[in-house]
Protein backbone atom coordinates (compact mmCIF):
# COMPACT_ATOMS: atom_id res chain seq x y z
CA UNK A 1 0.00 0.00 0.00
CA UNK A 2 1.19 3.41 -1.14
CA UNK A 3 1.38 6.02 2.42
CA UNK A 4 3.90 8.69 1.41
CA UNK A 5 2.45 11.71 -0.45
CA UNK A 6 4.52 13.00 -3.36
CA UNK A 7 6.06 16.63 -3.14
CA UNK A 8 4.06 18.67 -5.71
CA UNK A 9 1.52 16.06 -6.72
CA UNK A 10 -1.03 17.66 -8.87
CA UNK A 11 -4.32 17.19 -6.67
CA UNK A 12 -7.14 15.42 -8.59
CA UNK A 13 -10.14 16.89 -6.31
CA UNK A 14 -12.14 19.68 -7.80
CA UNK A 15 -13.53 20.93 -4.00
CA UNK A 16 -14.51 24.42 -2.53
CA UNK A 17 -14.32 24.91 1.45
CA UNK A 18 -18.48 23.77 1.71
CA UNK A 19 -17.10 20.33 0.37
CA UNK A 20 -13.80 20.15 1.59
CA UNK A 21 -14.89 19.09 5.25
CA UNK A 22 -18.58 17.55 4.95
CA UNK A 23 -18.86 13.84 4.25
CA UNK A 24 -19.27 11.50 1.29
CA UNK A 25 -22.06 10.04 2.74
CA UNK A 26 -24.20 10.40 6.10
CA UNK A 27 -24.06 7.54 8.62
CA UNK A 28 -25.99 7.28 11.63
CA UNK A 29 -23.31 7.17 14.96
CA UNK A 30 -24.66 4.21 15.36
CA UNK A 31 -24.31 0.81 14.12
CA UNK A 32 -22.44 1.50 11.43
CA UNK A 33 -22.31 -0.85 8.44
CA UNK A 34 -18.68 -0.12 7.38
CA UNK A 35 -17.92 -0.37 3.51
CA UNK A 36 -14.42 -1.31 2.13
CA UNK A 37 -12.77 0.98 -1.23
CA UNK A 38 -10.24 0.24 -2.99
CA UNK A 39 -8.24 3.19 -4.93
CA UNK A 40 -5.86 1.98 -7.15
CA UNK A 41 -3.75 5.37 -8.10
CA UNK A 42 0.26 5.77 -9.42
CA UNK A 43 0.41 9.30 -8.30
CA UNK A 44 1.13 9.01 -4.75
CA UNK A 45 -0.31 12.49 -4.13
CA UNK A 46 -3.43 11.97 -5.77
CA UNK A 47 -4.25 8.82 -4.21
CA UNK A 48 -3.55 9.98 -0.33
CA UNK A 49 -5.62 12.93 -0.83
CA UNK A 50 -8.82 10.98 -2.74
CA UNK A 51 -8.25 8.16 0.68
CA UNK A 52 -8.39 11.22 2.49
CA UNK A 53 -11.28 12.41 1.32
CA UNK A 54 -13.64 9.26 1.59
CA UNK A 55 -12.30 8.48 4.94
CA UNK A 56 -14.35 11.28 6.02
CA UNK A 57 -16.93 9.17 5.81
CA UNK A 58 -17.03 7.13 9.24
CA UNK A 59 -18.71 4.28 7.31
CA UNK A 60 -16.11 3.80 4.43
CA UNK A 61 -12.68 1.97 5.87
CA UNK A 62 -10.21 2.45 2.38
CA UNK A 63 -6.95 1.35 1.24
CA UNK A 64 -4.65 2.03 -1.25
CA UNK A 65 -2.82 0.10 -4.45
CA UNK A 66 -0.09 1.88 -6.53
CA UNK A 67 -0.85 -0.32 -9.83
CA UNK A 68 -3.41 -2.47 -11.00
CA UNK A 69 -0.84 -5.50 -9.72
CA UNK A 70 -1.05 -4.70 -6.47
CA UNK A 71 -4.98 -4.22 -6.46
CA UNK A 72 -5.32 -7.28 -7.66
CA UNK A 73 -3.44 -8.99 -4.80
CA UNK A 74 -5.66 -6.81 -2.27
CA UNK A 75 -8.33 -7.70 -4.42
CA UNK A 76 -7.53 -11.62 -3.92
CA UNK A 77 -6.48 -11.15 0.12
CA UNK A 78 -9.75 -9.28 1.56
CA UNK A 79 -13.28 -8.20 0.31
CA UNK A 80 -13.67 -4.89 -1.27
CA UNK A 81 -17.08 -3.34 -2.19
CA UNK A 82 -15.92 -0.29 -4.80
CA UNK A 83 -12.56 -0.28 -7.04
CA UNK A 84 -12.15 3.47 -7.77
CA UNK A 85 -9.39 3.15 -10.18
CA UNK A 86 -6.98 5.32 -12.78
CA UNK A 87 -6.78 3.95 -16.33
CA UNK A 88 -3.87 5.14 -17.32
CA UNK A 89 -1.28 3.30 -15.11
CA UNK A 90 2.63 1.28 -15.62
CA UNK A 91 1.99 -2.22 -15.95
CA UNK A 92 -1.51 -3.50 -15.50
CA UNK A 93 -3.32 -0.47 -16.68
CA UNK A 94 -6.81 0.28 -15.39
CA UNK A 95 -8.41 -2.35 -18.46
CA UNK A 96 -6.54 -4.69 -17.63
CA UNK A 97 -7.68 -4.55 -14.20
CA UNK A 98 -11.04 -4.49 -15.50
CA UNK A 99 -10.57 -7.10 -17.07
CA UNK A 100 -8.83 -9.55 -14.81
CA UNK A 101 -11.81 -8.70 -12.03
CA UNK A 102 -14.55 -9.83 -14.89
CA UNK A 103 -12.52 -12.88 -15.82
CA UNK A 104 -12.05 -13.75 -11.85
CA UNK A 105 -15.22 -12.75 -10.51
CA UNK A 106 -14.21 -10.78 -8.06
CA UNK A 107 -16.83 -9.24 -6.21
CA UNK A 108 -15.94 -5.86 -6.35
CA UNK A 109 -17.78 -2.72 -8.44
CA UNK A 110 -15.48 -1.16 -10.40
CA UNK A 111 -15.46 3.26 -10.76
CA UNK A 112 -12.73 4.49 -13.23
CA UNK A 113 -11.18 7.87 -13.33
CA UNK A 114 -9.80 9.53 -16.16
CA UNK A 115 -8.90 12.81 -17.71
CA UNK A 116 -11.02 14.63 -20.14
CA UNK A 117 -9.10 13.19 -22.95
CA UNK A 118 -9.63 9.78 -21.91
CA UNK A 119 -13.27 9.28 -22.09
CA UNK A 120 -13.22 7.16 -25.31
CA UNK A 121 -11.45 4.90 -22.86
CA UNK A 122 -13.77 5.24 -19.81
CA UNK A 123 -16.21 4.03 -22.44
CA UNK A 124 -14.44 1.59 -23.37
CA UNK A 125 -13.96 0.54 -19.52
CA UNK A 126 -17.76 0.28 -18.78
CA UNK A 127 -18.41 -2.08 -21.83
CA UNK A 128 -15.75 -4.22 -19.99
CA UNK A 129 -17.78 -4.41 -16.94
CA UNK A 130 -16.64 -1.10 -15.23
CA UNK A 131 -19.90 0.84 -13.18
CA UNK A 132 -19.23 4.98 -14.40
CA UNK A 133 -16.62 7.15 -14.50
CA UNK A 134 -14.82 10.09 -13.11
CA UNK A 135 -13.30 13.02 -14.49
CA UNK A 136 -10.66 14.78 -13.30
CA UNK A 137 -10.31 17.09 -11.69
CA UNK A 138 -12.98 15.23 -9.62
CA UNK A 139 -15.87 16.63 -8.48
CA UNK A 140 -16.62 16.27 -4.66
CA UNK A 141 -20.50 16.46 -5.84
CA UNK A 142 -20.02 14.05 -8.60
CA UNK A 143 -17.74 11.78 -6.41
CA UNK A 144 -20.25 11.49 -3.72
CA UNK A 145 -23.90 10.69 -5.92
CA UNK A 146 -22.12 8.26 -7.83
CA UNK A 147 -20.63 6.67 -5.11
CA UNK A 148 -23.63 6.63 -3.10
CA UNK A 149 -25.44 5.11 -5.63
CA UNK A 150 -22.98 2.48 -6.51
CA UNK A 151 -22.40 1.53 -2.96
CA UNK A 152 -26.81 1.10 -2.96
CA UNK A 153 -26.08 -1.15 -5.97
CA UNK A 154 -23.65 -3.19 -4.34
CA UNK A 155 -25.71 -3.98 -1.15
CA UNK A 156 -28.62 -5.37 -3.12
CA UNK A 157 -26.17 -7.53 -4.95
CA UNK A 158 -24.35 -8.72 -2.14
CA UNK A 159 -27.77 -9.14 -0.42
CA UNK A 160 -28.75 -11.40 -3.58
CA UNK A 161 -25.78 -13.87 -3.19
CA UNK A 162 -25.91 -13.90 0.29
CA UNK A 163 -29.78 -15.11 -0.15
CA UNK A 164 -28.80 -17.79 -2.80
CA UNK A 165 -26.09 -18.89 -0.21
CA UNK A 166 -29.18 -19.38 2.35
CA UNK A 167 -31.12 -20.98 -0.40
CA UNK A 168 -27.92 -23.53 -0.96
CA UNK A 169 -27.93 -24.02 3.05
CA UNK A 170 -31.51 -24.44 3.27
CA UNK A 171 -31.94 -27.30 0.55
CA UNK A 172 -28.26 -28.76 1.72
CA UNK A 173 -27.93 -31.46 3.80
CA UNK A 174 -24.56 -33.00 5.13
CA UNK A 175 -23.42 -31.81 1.51
CA UNK A 176 -26.76 -33.59 -0.22
CA UNK A 177 -28.95 -30.53 -1.97
CA UNK A 178 -32.49 -31.43 -2.81
CA UNK A 179 -35.68 -29.51 -1.78
CA UNK A 180 -38.11 -32.69 -2.53
CA UNK A 181 -40.21 -32.95 0.55
CA UNK A 182 -39.68 -37.16 0.23
CA UNK A 183 -35.70 -36.61 0.61
CA UNK A 184 -36.67 -34.24 3.36
CA UNK A 185 -38.49 -36.40 5.06
CA UNK A 186 -35.18 -38.66 5.02
CA UNK A 187 -33.13 -35.57 6.20
CA UNK A 188 -35.52 -35.29 9.17
CA UNK A 189 -35.18 -39.15 9.57
CA UNK A 190 -31.49 -39.10 9.75
CA UNK A 191 -31.73 -36.68 12.40
CA UNK A 192 -33.52 -38.33 14.51
CA UNK A 193 -31.55 -42.06 14.40
CA UNK A 194 -28.11 -39.92 13.87
CA UNK A 195 -27.00 -40.64 17.61
CA UNK A 196 -28.38 -43.98 17.88
CA UNK A 197 -25.88 -47.26 16.92
CA UNK A 198 -29.25 -48.43 15.14
CA UNK A 199 -28.46 -50.41 11.56
CA UNK A 200 -29.56 -48.87 8.17
CA UNK A 201 -30.74 -50.15 4.87
CA UNK A 202 -30.80 -47.83 2.25
CA UNK A 203 -32.53 -49.11 -1.01
CA UNK A 204 -32.40 -47.13 -4.38
CA UNK A 205 -31.71 -47.23 -8.36
CA UNK A 206 -27.99 -46.72 -9.20
CA UNK A 207 -26.49 -43.28 -9.03
CA UNK A 208 -29.46 -42.17 -6.58
CA UNK A 209 -26.82 -41.24 -4.37
CA UNK A 210 -27.05 -44.30 -1.75
CA UNK A 211 -23.13 -43.51 -0.52
CA UNK A 212 -23.51 -39.85 -0.20
CA UNK A 213 -26.66 -40.49 2.01
CA UNK A 214 -24.67 -43.16 4.57
CA UNK A 215 -22.28 -40.40 4.43
CA UNK A 216 -24.50 -37.81 6.11
CA UNK A 217 -25.83 -40.59 8.59
CA UNK A 218 -22.69 -41.20 9.58
CA UNK A 219 -22.06 -37.13 9.82
CA UNK A 220 -25.00 -36.63 11.69
CA UNK A 221 -23.77 -39.32 14.35
CA UNK A 222 -22.11 -37.00 17.01
CA UNK A 223 -21.49 -39.59 19.90
CA UNK A 224 -19.53 -41.54 17.16
CA UNK A 225 -15.93 -40.38 16.73
CA UNK A 226 -14.56 -43.45 14.95
CA UNK A 227 -14.13 -42.96 10.80
CA UNK A 228 -15.89 -44.18 8.07
CA UNK A 229 -15.04 -47.55 6.11
CA UNK A 230 -16.67 -47.95 2.95
CA UNK A 231 -16.52 -51.56 0.94
CA UNK A 232 -18.45 -52.06 -2.33
CA UNK A 233 -19.22 -56.03 -1.94
CA UNK A 234 -19.87 -56.51 -5.71
CA UNK A 235 -15.85 -54.71 -6.27
CA UNK A 236 -14.25 -57.47 -3.76
CA UNK A 237 -13.68 -61.07 -5.25
CA UNK A 238 -15.79 -63.90 -3.27
CA UNK A 239 -12.18 -65.10 -2.35
CA UNK A 240 -11.40 -61.81 -0.96
CA UNK A 241 -14.22 -60.69 0.84
CA UNK A 242 -14.08 -62.57 4.32
CA UNK A 243 -10.51 -61.35 4.62
CA UNK A 244 -11.42 -57.91 3.21
CA UNK A 245 -14.17 -57.86 6.17
CA UNK A 246 -12.33 -59.19 8.93
CA UNK A 247 -8.58 -59.77 7.95
CA UNK A 248 -6.41 -62.21 8.39
CA UNK A 249 -3.40 -63.33 10.47
CA UNK A 250 0.18 -64.04 9.21
CA UNK A 251 0.95 -67.44 7.24
CA UNK A 252 -3.46 -67.71 7.33
CA UNK A 253 -3.25 -68.79 3.50
CA UNK A 254 -0.14 -68.45 1.16
CA UNK A 255 0.34 -64.34 0.01
CA UNK A 256 -0.59 -63.61 3.85
CA UNK A 257 2.75 -62.31 4.71
CA UNK A 258 1.86 -59.86 7.12
CA UNK A 259 -1.22 -59.40 9.63
CA UNK A 260 -3.86 -57.56 8.53
CA UNK A 261 -6.81 -55.63 9.78
CA UNK A 262 -10.37 -56.03 7.95
CA UNK A 263 -12.72 -53.25 7.48
CA UNK A 264 -14.72 -53.90 10.31
CA UNK A 265 -11.73 -52.94 12.98
CA UNK A 266 -10.60 -50.38 10.70
CA UNK A 267 -14.16 -49.01 11.29
CA UNK A 268 -13.94 -49.44 15.08
CA UNK A 269 -15.90 -46.54 17.10
CA UNK A 270 -17.44 -45.38 13.52
CA UNK A 271 -19.59 -46.56 10.94
CA UNK A 272 -19.07 -49.93 8.18
CA UNK A 273 -21.00 -48.85 5.12
CA UNK A 274 -21.39 -52.11 3.26
CA UNK A 275 -22.31 -50.95 -0.79
CA UNK A 276 -24.29 -53.67 -2.88
CA UNK A 277 -24.80 -55.78 -0.05
CA UNK A 278 -27.31 -58.03 -2.17
CA UNK A 279 -24.33 -59.54 -3.68
CA UNK A 280 -22.70 -61.14 -1.15
CA UNK A 281 -22.44 -64.91 -1.50
CA UNK A 282 -24.60 -67.13 0.72
CA UNK A 283 -21.26 -68.51 2.54
CA UNK A 284 -20.54 -64.84 3.55
CA UNK A 285 -23.90 -64.35 4.95
CA UNK A 286 -23.98 -66.62 7.47
CA UNK A 287 -21.08 -65.27 8.70
CA UNK A 288 -21.47 -61.33 8.40
CA UNK A 289 -24.94 -62.33 10.38
CA UNK A 290 -22.94 -63.64 13.38
CA UNK A 291 -20.92 -60.63 13.59
CA UNK A 292 -23.79 -58.98 13.40
CA UNK A 293 -24.99 -60.42 16.59
CA UNK A 294 -22.55 -60.62 18.58
CA UNK A 295 -20.32 -57.18 16.87
CA UNK A 296 -17.47 -60.17 17.76
CA UNK A 297 -15.20 -62.02 15.09
CA UNK A 298 -11.83 -63.62 14.78
CA UNK A 299 -9.46 -62.81 11.70
CA UNK A 300 -9.00 -65.40 9.36
CA UNK A 301 -6.38 -67.86 10.49
CA UNK A 302 -6.94 -66.28 14.43
CA UNK A 303 -7.99 -67.59 17.50
CA UNK A 304 -8.40 -64.59 19.39
CA UNK A 305 -11.75 -62.83 19.29
CA UNK A 306 -12.20 -59.25 18.61
CA UNK A 307 -14.86 -57.27 19.46
CA UNK A 308 -15.84 -54.01 17.96
CA UNK A 309 -18.36 -51.04 18.24
CA UNK A 310 -19.45 -50.40 14.85
CA UNK A 311 -22.74 -49.10 13.60
CA UNK A 312 -23.58 -50.90 10.06
CA UNK A 313 -25.12 -49.14 6.93
CA UNK A 314 -25.84 -51.08 4.12
CA UNK A 315 -27.40 -50.37 0.71
CA UNK A 316 -28.22 -52.02 -2.64
CA UNK A 317 -29.77 -51.08 -5.66
CA UNK A 318 -32.27 -54.00 -5.34
CA UNK A 319 -35.17 -55.31 -3.40
CA UNK A 320 -33.70 -57.72 -0.45
CA UNK A 321 -37.44 -58.84 0.63
CA UNK A 322 -37.78 -59.87 -3.80
CA UNK A 323 -34.20 -62.18 -3.13
CA UNK A 324 -35.44 -63.30 0.07
CA UNK A 325 -38.98 -64.53 -1.29
CA UNK A 326 -36.48 -66.45 -4.49
CA UNK A 327 -33.83 -67.51 -1.55
CA UNK A 328 -31.42 -65.66 -2.83
CA UNK A 329 -30.85 -63.99 0.46
CA UNK A 330 -30.86 -65.08 4.24
CA UNK A 331 -33.81 -63.70 5.64
CA UNK A 332 -32.53 -63.61 9.18
CA UNK A 333 -29.98 -61.62 7.59
CA UNK A 334 -32.42 -59.45 5.76
CA UNK A 335 -34.23 -58.71 9.41
CA UNK A 336 -31.26 -58.14 10.92
CA UNK A 337 -30.47 -54.96 8.48
CA UNK A 338 -33.39 -53.81 7.91
CA UNK A 339 -34.09 -52.15 11.20
CA UNK A 340 -34.64 -48.48 9.63
CA UNK A 341 -35.08 -48.95 5.89
CA UNK A 342 -34.59 -45.59 3.88
CA UNK A 343 -35.67 -45.77 0.34
CA UNK A 344 -34.18 -43.29 -2.01
CA UNK A 345 -36.49 -41.49 -4.47
CA UNK A 346 -34.93 -41.50 -8.30
CA UNK A 347 -34.55 -38.19 -9.57
CA UNK A 348 -37.64 -38.69 -11.97
CA UNK A 349 -39.43 -38.86 -9.13
CA UNK A 350 -37.90 -35.62 -7.83
CA UNK A 351 -37.97 -33.13 -11.00
CA UNK A 352 -38.04 -30.38 -8.33
CA UNK A 353 -34.31 -31.38 -7.99
CA UNK A 354 -33.33 -30.93 -11.23
CA UNK A 355 -32.19 -27.45 -11.63
CA UNK A 356 -31.19 -27.11 -8.13
CA UNK A 357 -28.58 -30.27 -8.59
CA UNK A 358 -27.29 -28.72 -11.99
CA UNK A 359 -26.59 -25.08 -10.89
CA UNK A 360 -24.46 -27.33 -8.13
CA UNK A 361 -22.56 -29.46 -10.37
CA UNK A 362 -22.18 -26.14 -12.99
CA UNK A 363 -20.81 -24.60 -10.04
CA UNK A 364 -18.80 -27.59 -9.26
CA UNK A 365 -17.14 -28.47 -12.74
CA UNK A 366 -16.66 -24.47 -13.78
CA UNK A 367 -13.59 -23.57 -15.50
CA UNK A 368 -11.17 -21.83 -13.37
CA UNK A 369 -11.49 -18.13 -13.68
CA UNK A 370 -14.86 -18.52 -15.71
CA UNK A 371 -18.66 -18.16 -14.82
CA UNK A 372 -20.42 -21.32 -14.05
CA UNK A 373 -22.70 -22.31 -17.02
CA UNK A 374 -26.35 -21.55 -17.07
CA UNK A 375 -28.63 -23.41 -19.21
CA UNK A 376 -31.66 -21.64 -21.16
CA UNK A 377 -35.03 -21.80 -20.57
CA UNK A 378 -35.57 -24.99 -23.34
CA UNK A 379 -32.63 -26.68 -22.56
CA UNK A 380 -33.86 -26.80 -18.79
CA UNK A 381 -37.08 -27.89 -20.25
CA UNK A 382 -35.22 -31.23 -21.85
CA UNK A 383 -33.49 -31.77 -18.99
CA UNK A 384 -37.07 -31.63 -16.93
CA UNK A 385 -38.49 -34.16 -19.45
CA UNK A 386 -35.31 -36.84 -19.26
CA UNK A 387 -36.82 -39.82 -17.05
CA UNK A 388 -32.43 -39.83 -16.04
CA UNK A 389 -32.60 -44.02 -15.58
CA UNK A 390 -28.60 -43.00 -13.89
CA UNK A 391 -30.29 -40.60 -11.81
CA UNK A 392 -27.81 -37.86 -10.02
CA UNK A 393 -25.01 -39.19 -11.27
CA UNK A 394 -25.94 -39.47 -14.59
CA UNK A 395 -26.90 -35.70 -14.61
CA UNK A 396 -23.68 -35.16 -12.32
CA UNK A 397 -21.90 -36.27 -15.77
CA UNK A 398 -24.05 -34.38 -18.20
CA UNK A 399 -23.20 -31.02 -16.55
CA UNK A 400 -19.47 -31.50 -16.43
CA UNK A 401 -19.70 -32.66 -19.96
CA UNK A 402 -21.48 -29.54 -20.70
CA UNK A 403 -19.07 -26.99 -18.63
CA UNK A 404 -16.09 -28.54 -20.01
CA UNK A 405 -17.08 -28.65 -23.71
CA UNK A 406 -19.25 -25.82 -24.51
CA UNK A 407 -17.42 -22.69 -25.54
CA UNK A 408 -21.04 -20.73 -24.74
CA UNK A 409 -21.57 -19.44 -21.33
CA UNK A 410 -25.44 -20.30 -21.86
CA UNK A 411 -25.82 -24.00 -22.41
CA UNK A 412 -28.89 -24.08 -25.20
CA UNK A 413 -31.09 -27.20 -26.89
CA UNK A 414 -28.87 -27.85 -29.06
CA UNK A 415 -25.84 -28.30 -27.05
CA UNK A 416 -27.23 -31.63 -24.75
CA UNK A 417 -26.67 -34.82 -26.50
CA UNK A 418 -29.09 -36.87 -28.90
CA UNK A 419 -30.94 -38.55 -26.16
CA UNK A 420 -32.08 -35.62 -24.46
CA UNK A 421 -32.95 -34.01 -27.40
CA UNK A 422 -35.08 -36.89 -28.31
CA UNK A 423 -36.43 -37.51 -25.15
CA UNK A 424 -40.69 -37.45 -25.35
CA UNK A 425 -42.09 -34.15 -23.98
CA UNK A 426 -43.43 -34.84 -20.43
CA UNK A 427 -47.58 -35.23 -19.51
CA UNK A 428 -48.69 -31.90 -18.82
CA UNK A 429 -45.72 -29.99 -20.68
CA UNK A 430 -46.62 -30.46 -24.27
CA UNK A 431 -45.19 -28.05 -26.57
CA UNK A 432 -48.12 -27.21 -29.62
CA UNK A 433 -46.16 -26.92 -32.84
CA UNK A 434 -48.86 -25.63 -35.02
CA UNK A 435 -46.60 -27.22 -38.20
CA UNK A 436 -47.32 -30.39 -37.07
CA UNK A 437 -50.63 -32.21 -37.43
CA UNK A 438 -52.72 -32.48 -34.49
CA UNK A 439 -53.61 -36.10 -35.09
CA UNK A 440 -49.43 -36.70 -35.04
CA UNK A 441 -49.18 -34.84 -31.82
CA UNK A 442 -52.34 -36.71 -30.34
CA UNK A 443 -50.34 -39.20 -31.37
CA UNK A 444 -47.11 -38.79 -29.72
CA UNK A 445 -48.63 -38.04 -26.73
CA UNK A 446 -50.59 -41.01 -26.04
CA UNK A 447 -47.76 -43.09 -26.59
CA UNK A 448 -45.52 -41.42 -23.88
CA UNK A 449 -48.46 -41.58 -21.55
CA UNK A 450 -49.33 -45.54 -22.61
CA UNK A 451 -45.05 -46.03 -21.85
CA UNK A 452 -44.67 -44.49 -18.67
CA UNK A 453 -48.49 -45.81 -17.02
CA UNK A 454 -46.99 -49.05 -18.15
CA UNK A 455 -43.41 -48.80 -16.69
CA UNK A 456 -45.03 -47.38 -13.68
CA UNK A 457 -47.16 -50.85 -13.54
CA UNK A 458 -44.34 -53.23 -14.11
CA UNK A 459 -42.70 -51.20 -11.20
CA UNK A 460 -45.41 -50.97 -9.17
CA UNK A 461 -45.72 -55.24 -9.56
CA UNK A 462 -42.24 -56.00 -10.09
CA UNK A 463 -42.41 -57.09 -13.88
CA UNK A 464 -45.42 -59.22 -13.17
CA UNK A 465 -47.44 -59.26 -16.46
CA UNK A 466 -50.81 -60.38 -15.71
CA UNK A 467 -51.08 -58.32 -12.56
CA UNK A 468 -49.87 -55.05 -14.41
CA UNK A 469 -52.23 -56.11 -17.28
CA UNK A 470 -54.98 -55.55 -14.86
CA UNK A 471 -53.97 -52.84 -13.55
CA UNK A 472 -53.51 -51.18 -17.14
CA UNK A 473 -56.69 -52.65 -18.13
CA UNK A 474 -55.60 -54.71 -20.76
CA UNK A 475 -55.30 -58.46 -21.43
CA UNK A 476 -51.97 -60.25 -21.04
CA UNK A 477 -51.67 -60.26 -25.05
CA UNK A 478 -51.96 -56.62 -25.26
CA UNK A 479 -49.63 -55.55 -22.53
CA UNK A 480 -47.09 -57.80 -23.78
CA UNK A 481 -47.64 -56.40 -27.31
CA UNK A 482 -46.99 -53.06 -26.05
CA UNK A 483 -43.76 -53.90 -23.48
CA UNK A 484 -42.47 -55.09 -26.89
CA UNK A 485 -43.80 -52.47 -28.71
CA UNK A 486 -41.66 -49.93 -26.55
CA UNK A 487 -39.19 -52.29 -26.10
CA UNK A 488 -39.43 -52.66 -22.27
CA UNK A 489 -37.12 -54.94 -20.09
CA UNK A 490 -40.00 -56.43 -17.29
CA UNK A 491 -36.68 -58.16 -15.69
CA UNK A 492 -35.45 -54.65 -14.49
CA UNK A 493 -38.23 -54.53 -12.17
CA UNK A 494 -38.31 -58.37 -11.07
CA UNK A 495 -36.13 -57.90 -8.20
CA UNK A 496 -36.73 -53.82 -7.94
Amino acid sequence: MVQAVSPGASPPISTNERDAGSPLLRAEPEAVIRRRILIVEDDEGAGQQLKRLLELDQGLEVALAANGQQALQCLREDNYSIVITDLRMPGLDGLDLIREIQRLHLNATAIVMTAFGGVDEAIQAIRLGAYDFLTKPIDVTNLRLLLARALRERELKDEVLALRRELKTRFSFHNIISKSPRMHAIFELINNIGDTNTTVLIEGETGTGKEQLARAIHSASSNRSGPLVAINCTAVPESLLESELFGHEKGAFTSAVSQRKGRFEMANGGTLFLDEIADIPAPMQAKLLRVLQERRFERIGGTQSIDVDVRILAATNRSLKRMVKQGTFREDLYYRLNVVRIELPPLRERPEDIPLLAEHFAEKYARVGEAPKKFSTGAMQRLLQYSWPGNVRELENLVERMSVTSRRNVIEEDDLPGELNSAHPSFGSVHIDLSRPLRSLLQEVTAYVEKQYILKALRKTRGHVGRAAKMCGYCRRSITAKIAEYQLDRSAFSES
